[in-house]
């Protein structure tokens, strides 16, 4: 029974990986064809997905830090405000002692706000959301607050904006794919090569994964490492399955030994040490600079994209590159931006062919519907309004949760209060 079970859960993710490299493929294909008819070249350049890269590991590293609390049945809306904390924590400890050390006070900053969160949902019993609501106001309001105590005209800094962070963290490019170096030798840059012939579909694969090998921080690199780490630990690792059980039957998992409470303190600390490791990010990374309200709700667009995700590392990190992207078309061309109403068009007439086998008529009329808007704006403009736009990630943030609503499963006890002892 048991090799019966393992070899159909490997069968089932042999097709998940199949499909979604035919999915990866086809969106290349599809872009490649936009790219093409609309003469926007900037649309798979590397420099576009470069920019994509560092938009979307902010939103990551957010979106498993939400993974951790609620796969231990604690729902975290507080990331934003554990992100603030990351940020103010990891420009003064970059300030004073250099970006590592940034790194690492901004980690210790988010976890602080998670540790809160947990004192107040695991040990009070207060309502989820309303701790939740409370760190996004404390965290905006402490770093303000830090702020005209630390950063005073004298250092260059002010009550909304901390002085430059000195030093930076260093940068990792691919040898010969993307032109890294070898003991001293700079090496060929071969996908650069490629992405500048334009040729169709080769010059474009070569432009996306030239803009994700090269000039990589070495912090996103990690950030990267952490989603597979993610997986081992949640999924193979004896303190995951303590984790999970707590979040799917927190009395089940009490009768067994495992320490509740223990277990939900460690998932809502991880998380803020994830969301504080995120702002740590923006700032060292991204900016150079803290800020106020420089994260621009990115907490709250990691939270859709672990929902998107459907709770699982992988998941998290395709909807964060999907909101990357979308927060990245803020700095691309007009014609580059115009060019994806096209690809917006096409992509919903293929997802309007693939559901008719399905025979539901509503969502084959909701793919028609926007194929249609999407090219008929495309043919009778040039451009597309700036506020259009900026509003683009969180439009793009409602209209996939509201897709992805029918095949989501959160843990069966996340957002529940529990008490020690209580039967569920």
């Amino acid at each position: 029974m048991i090799s019966t079970s393992a070899a159909a859960r490997s069968a089932a993710q042999r097709v998940t990986l199949r499909n979604a490299l035919i999915g990866g493929v086809g969106v290349l294909l599809l872009l490649s064809i936009v790219r093409y008819i609309a003469n926007a070249d900037d649309l798979t350049s590397s420099g576009a997905f470069e920019q994509a890269l560092k938009s979307a590991v902010p939103i990551l590293l957010a979106g498993l830090g939400g993974l951790y609390a609620e796969r231990c049945g604690v729902v975290n809306i507080g990331l934003e405000g554990m992100m603030i904390l990351g940020t103010w924590f990891g420009a003064w400890g970059g300030w004073m002692w250099g970006p590592w050390w940034g790194v690492a006070i901004g980690v210790a900053g988010g976890a602080a706000g998670g540790l809160i969160h947990a004192v107040a949902t695991v040990t009070f019993n207060v309502d989820h959301i309303v701790s939740g609501v409370a760190i996004n106001i404390l965290g905006a309001g402490v770093a303000r607050f830090l702020s005209s105590i630390a950063y005073t005209p004298e250092t260059g800094g002010g009550v909304t904006q901390s002085p430059g962070v000195g030093g930076h963290i260093g940068v990792f490019s691919v040898p010969v794919l993307a032109g890294g170096d070898v003991f001293g030798w700079h090496s060929p840059d071969v996908l650069d090569w490629l992405d500048t012939k334009r040729w169709f579909f080769a010059s474009d694969v070569a432009g996306v994964l030239h803009g994700l090998m090269a000039n990589l921080s070495l912090l996103t690199i990690l950030a990267l490492a952490l989603v597979p780490a993610t997986w081992w630990l949640l999924w193979r690792t004896r303190f995951g399955l303590r984790l999970r059980s707590v979040g799917e039957n927190p009395s089940a998992a009490e009768s067994l030994g495992v320490a509740v409470y223990r277990m939900k303190y460690l998932g809502v600390v991880i998380s803020g040490a994830f969301a504080g490791l995120s702002g740590a990010y923006i700032v060292l990374v991204t900016s150079g600079v803290y800020k106020e309200s420089q994260t621009g709700g990115r907490g709250f667009i990691g939270l859709a994209a672990m929902i998107f995700g459907n709770w699982r590392p992988a998941g998290v990190l395709v909807g964060s590159g999907l909101f990357g992207f979308a927060d990245a078309l803020q700095t691309r061309n007009d014609a580059s931006v115009h060019a994806l109403l096209l690809f917006v068009g096409l992509a919903a007439g293929v997802g309007a062919v693939l559901v008719i086998r399905r025979r539901k008529a509503l969502n084959i009329g909701l793919f028609a519907v926007v194929a249609a808007g999407a090219i008929a704006w495309y043919v009778t403009s040039d451009t597309v309004p700036p506020e259009f736009v900026y509003c683009t990630p969180y439009v793009v943030t409602l209209v996939v949760l509201a897709a992805a609503g029918q095949r989501l499963r959160p843990p069966a006890a996340d957002g529940l209060r529990y008490r020690k002892g209580q039967i569920t």
